[in-house]
């Protein structure tokens, strides 16, 4: 399986050892969270029945987070200096993560 995330920060080892620690959002939780909103769109009206998707949205919001929830660690990769040197990341670039399950754990 291929996910698609973009870099959202790079932040150094706390420690100093030679590491970064790069973290990634998804690109399908960065495009939902940028949608141009209207203020006249109708179907955006107050409608009592969306109030659990407005205290979603408003969690969202104030956690800062780019449409994570808080207390939500989101996506981090411990990459070493050589590592991160050779991908030449920067934030906001496009990355993808391909996952695969070992077949021959035998658990």
């Amino acid at each position: 399986m291929r996910k698609e995330f973009i870099v959202k920060r790079i932040d150094a080892s706390q420690d100093g050892a030679p590491y970064v620690i790069v973290s990634l959002t998804s690109s399908k939780d960065l495009q939902e969270g940028i949608k141009p909103q209207s203020q006249f769109d109708p179907s955006k009206m107050m409608d009592p029945s969306k109030m659990g998707d407005m205290v979603k949205n408003l969690n969202k919001m104030l956690s800062g987070a780019g449409g994570m929830m808080p207390g939500s660690e989101g996506t981090s990769l411990k990459l070493d200096m050589h590592e991160y040197k050779a991908m030449n990341l920067s934030v906001g670039d496009k990355v993808y993560l391909d996952l695969s399950k070992d077949e021959n754990t035998g658990i």
